[in-house]
């Protein structure tokens, strides 16, 4: 890390690593006055070795310790490991598999927004109405997952070859019922949040990132979408059922805090859509293939690709001959993502106010950059 230059104009302060709206990471400002001229990252403080553990378990130890980079969308992070090693042993998954995963995926993502809501709603000093809501109306969605999986947050549903156990009775009719309530809240947010004068003079026009900087600094879901590039690795390279699946790729042509926030909204939308097409339509037939549990990999190297709640995580796998990973690399959207932030300073205004409400129009996971 580089020393600061001490100037009359400039200084350098630190930003957490326990301010509320920075969470498990420090970042540091260079300051004249109210004005950022830089932003630091100090990424790190909570690095737990994830991708080494990986290469010490067998392939289905694996999946435990690998959702806990991020807790708040565990399902989708999980299907991308399991996907690099149902391709690396070539395994083939049965189409109801494929449907009930894109089911869990979507709850899964749908909570992560909400959470992302809160803390957006909290960052802008307004209200703290619209964080309890959000809160209250995810047990909607652990609920259901926890009737489905045995557990709210951490999954482990998804099996190399299909999923551990069927729908229950009856859950494709809970699942509407979740949908028609979360889109009448849906109303409510867009009202209390999106409209309200204080969110709109806190995000509009902060932090404007273009498409062409959004490309070249390799930023990554909503806050690629969110300055209008179309851009979904469910549409450009379907896996689970998305194939099969009815959605747009939501985009924004602000570019702005405010145009992140909007992606996340919209994409609550499509992913209600999609719970209620696979509720509607989920084809009958077996939930998964034999996986053998002391099954032996030959030497190959895998690339896996999955959109999770914060935009794409690659999971690059080598094997040998053996029942784990010889080498994991895992390439997590947080750690993307705050590359773009530590540079929006440089392409556009911001004031120290705005720091908070830009780190959460960015939705990091620290535990995702630190794994």
């Amino acid at each position: 890390m580089s020393e600061p230059t001490i100037t009359p104009d400039l200084m350098r302060i630190s930003w957490g690593p326990q301010h509320p709206m920075s969470g498990q990471t420090r970042i540091l400002l260079d300051v004249d006055g109210e004005k950022v001229h830089k932003i630091i990252a100090d990424l790190g403080f909570t690095h737990r070795g994830i991708e080494k553990i990986l290469e010490n378990r067998s392939f289905l130890q694996g999946i435990v310790p690998i959702e806990r980079m991020v807790m708040i969308d565990t399902a989708n992070i999980g299907l991308g490991y399991v996907m690099a090693i149902e391709e690396s042993l070539g395994i083939e998954v049965p189409e109801r598999a494929h449907w009930i995963r894109s089911l869990v995926c979507e709850l899964s993502r749908i909570s992560s927004h909400l959470y992302a809501f809160g803390l957006q709603a909290e960052s802008t000093g307004y209200f703290p109405a619209v964080f309890l809501w959000t809160t209250t109306d995810r047990t909607v969605l652990l609920d259901l997952m926890e009737e489905l999986t045995g557990a709210r947050f951490s999954y482990n549903f998804f099996l190399p070859g299909g999923v551990m156990k069927d729908l229950t009775e009856g859950f494709e009719d809970r699942v509407i019922e979740g949908v028609q309530y979360l889109r009448k809240r849906f109303e409510d947010y867009w009202t209390a949040m999106i409209e309200n004068i204080v969110f709109e003079a806190r995000c509009n026009d902060v932090a404007v990132l273009k498409p062409e900087d959004a490309i070249r600094l390799g930023a990554t879901g909503p806050v690629l979408r969110g300055s209008g590039i179309s851009i979904d690795v469910r549409k450009d390279e379907p896996y689970a059922a998305y194939g099969d699946l009815d959605f747009e790729v939501i985009t924004e042509s602000a570019c702005d805090s405010m145009a992140r926030t909007k992606v996340r909204y919209r994409e609550i939308g499509q992913s209600l859509n999609m719970m209620e097409q696979v509720a509607n339509e989920i084809p009958g037939g077996p939930i998964r293939t034999r996986f053998p549990l002391f099954t032996r990999s030959k030497p190959g190297e895998v690339y896996s690709r999955v959109e999770t709640g914060r935009g794409e995580m690659g999971i690059h796998m080598f094997t040998a001959v053996g029942m784990n990973p010889y080498r994991v690399k895992i390439n997590s959207p947080t750690l993307r993502n705050m590359y773009v932030f530590e540079r929006l300073c440089e392409l556009d205004e911001m004031l120290m106010a705005d720091v908070p409400v830009v780190i959460n129009s960015i939705d990091p996971w620290y535990l995702d950059s630190d794994r």
